[in-house]
């Protein structure tokens, strides 16, 4: 589970509790159902249109299986075990009882590929490279929808406390109805706070969450390419480490030292 992430959501909760409260002792104030109504249909309505309603479901499986269920990508996982794995190499164990020494599933598939033997290697690399390419193109798809399911709330949030200043001011000739002026506008604001808290506080902070997981995602599968060459080329595992944490920042790049101390 993504921890991390489901910590800053709760903070996010935390927060805005505290802010509500602090704003009114009556919390009951800022509840009002056909406003929420007006968003959360509103939203799921348009949602539907631009990304057809047979594939919702794919949104909530982005939703869990990415965000709520991913882990933190740490490249130098996978360098120290293309590290072991050219060691091993060198020293005579072949590819196929390699495979299982991978924890990257990527990396796992590279090796199972080259091992079976059937395709030249530079085929399997050709093959591999393009696996990584669309496997990215995936991960930006699936980030750029829920960016855009972020524009929507905002949008039915203004709708609804136009609705509402519709039906105000519709009403202002009534009895008493300069008495119901401020509730009534107090209703009209509510619609486009329950916009700006579900595109602000859920949907853009994990849309960005997810477009930071998919640039690590593709750090990781260049390093992997870049590791099964060297695992086909015998390299010594000093230099694999040398090139692989040239794919990170110097703060994130493993200290090969240590790791094979």
């Amino acid at each position: 589970m993504n921890i991390f992430s489901l910590i800053g959501l709760i903070i996010s909760g935390v927060v805005l509790f505290v802010g509500l409260r602090l704003s009114s002792p009556d919390l009951q104030i800022f509840l009002d159902g056909p406003s929420l109504f007006i968003v959360l249909g509103g939203t799921f309505a348009a949602t539907s249109v631009a990304f057809q309603l047979n594939k919702i479901g794919s949104l909530f499986k982005i939703f869990f299986t990415q965000f709520l269920k991913g882990k933190t990508v740490d490249p130098t996982i996978v360098i120290k075990d293309v590290m072991k794995i050219c060691e091993a190499y060198r020293n005579g164990e072949s590819l196929e009882e390699l495979v299982n020494k991978a924890q990257d599933p990527f990396l796992k598939e590279a090796m199972e590929l080259i091992s079976d033997g059937i395709l030249e290697t530079d085929k399997a690399i050709q093959i591999l490279e393009q696996r990584a390419v669309k496997m990215g193109a995936l991960r930006n798809d699936d980030t750029k929808k829920i960016k855009a399911l972020g524009k929507f709330p905002p949008a039915f949030g203004m709708m609804g406390t136009t609705i509402g200043m519709i039906v105000l001011l519709a009403n202002l000739g009534g009895a008493d109805a300069m008495k119901k002026i401020g509730p009534a506008m107090g209703v009209c604001l509510i619609t486009t706070l329950y916009g700006v808290i579900v595109a602000n506080l859920v949907v853009i902070p994990i849309a960005e969450n997810l477009d930071e997981i998919s640039k690590q995602m593709d750090t990781k599968d260049e390093i992997v390419l870049e590791g099964i060459k060297h695992i086909i080329s015998k390299s010594n595992p000093i230099l694999v480490a040398e090139e692989l944490n040239s794919f990170l920042v110097p703060k994130e790049r493993l200290d090969w030292k240590n790791a094979t101390a």
